[in-house]
């Protein structure tokens, strides 16, 4: 858990400006320290879900499901039945009906019917054969009536148009709802709006996801599971304030002198766990945000390059262009072109340009 170092006096308490922490307690009572409700709900805002993939996986009883690695994270859903999750070096994952399972990008991993977590020798060592989640509507393993039934899937999630939501995730995201979350009904409505492959599927069945992934971050604020603890956005609460106003107001022109002030933080200190927490300084994620934003922008093509730069943070037209040419390789106006002529294929290669190429 950070440390509250370099915390500087307010004119306001957290309270006074509804923007108290939450204060759990672990196993051992010491205190946990979280992301305050006002400053998630910000966050979950922004929250952008893209190339959603399911299929719906049923084992019979004994039945081994080898899940081959995927670039993307992956979703798991128990819909009814009981098994695991195996995966190399972590602990077996009991699935029981409601388990929300995330899988962290390239990891192999196999599903199990089993009343025990076993699985054949070498079973996802290799993805020759393995499944890929997403590649079918159903798939059925095994002989007689299906024990364990899953959604299984893949999916993109940003935080604001820039950070990956689980970019830095090394370990599973295991978390159990019960019957009043009804996630079972919004992953059968995304599966049927992705089977029946007609007009707005795809963003229906993204909006539905993002349903589900709201609940899995609403958890934060309560659950004692260690998964959150993995999200240093989600662990360090003046940090998370931070990122929240930068993804949701990338227009404002914030500084870090501005953006440390607000959280109570030094200087000092909002630098080093801000880099900490993201990897980056806090001006160089910001300039990604409004890149992202500014490209987003122009591929929706209903305003002028002038209005895209202010709404990216840029008063000047000149140094926007300058700043999404280093980014992105073209001029707005050029990408705009591009992306018109692209108008019913993914930008997303966008999102992987803006990763490579970092703004000085």
């Amino acid at each position: 858990m950070p440390a509250w170092d370099g915390i500087v006096p307010l004119s306001r308490s957290r309270a006074d400006m509804g923007m108290s922490n939450i204060r759990l307690l672990d196993l051992a009572g010491e205190p946990i320290w979280r992301i305050s409700r006002q400053d998630l709900d910000k966050l979950m805002t922004t929250l952008d879900v893209t190339f959603v993939s399911l299929s719906e996986c049923a084992l019979a009883a004994g039945a081994h499901l080898a899940v081959a690695r995927a670039a993307a994270s992956t979703i798991h859903y128990c819909l009814r039945g009981a098994g695991f999750i195996l995966l190399d070096d972590e602990t077996p994952i009991r699935l029981t009906p409601h388990t929300l399972v995330i899988v962290p990008p390239g990891r192999a991993m196999t599903i199990t019917a089993t009343e025990h977590p076993t699985a054949p020798r070498n079973a996802g060592k290799h993805n020759n054969g393995c499944f890929t989640p997403g590649s079918s509507q159903r798939h059925t393993v095994g002989d007689g009536s299906p024990t364990l039934v899953l959604a299984c899937g893949s999916f993109r999630a940003n935080y604001g148009p820039a950070l990956d939501l689980f970019a830095s995730l090394v370990t599973p995201i295991v978390e159990t709802f019960d019957v009043h979350d009804q996630l079972d009904q919004v992953i059968a409505y995304a599966m049927a709006e992705l089977a029946a492959q007609d007009v707005g599927g795809g963003p229906i069945s993204a909006a539905l996801l993002k349903v589900v992934l709201l609940a899995l971050l609403r958890r934060c604020l309560v659950s004692t599971n260690a998964w959150v603890e993995r999200f240093s956005i989600l662990s360090d609460p003046p940090i998370a304030r931070a990122f929240a106003e930068m993804a949701s107001r990338p227009s404002v022109p914030h500084t870090v002198q501005s953006l440390s002030h607000a959280v109570g933080l030094s200087r000092s200190a909002f630098m080093a766990r801000f880099s900490a927490a993201f990897g980056e300084s806090p001006m160089s994620l910001l300039r990604r945000v409004r890149m992202r934003r500014a490209a987003d922008l122009l591929a929706a093509n209903a305003l002028s390059i002038d209005q895209v730069a202010l709404k990216a943070g840029y008063q000047s037209r000149s140094s926007f262009t300058r700043t999404f040419r280093r980014y992105y390789g073209s001029d707005p106006s050029k990408y705009r072109a591009r992306a018109q002529r692209t108008l019913f294929s993914s930008v997303a290669p966008a999102e992987d340009a803006i990763k490579e190429s970092r703004a000085a």
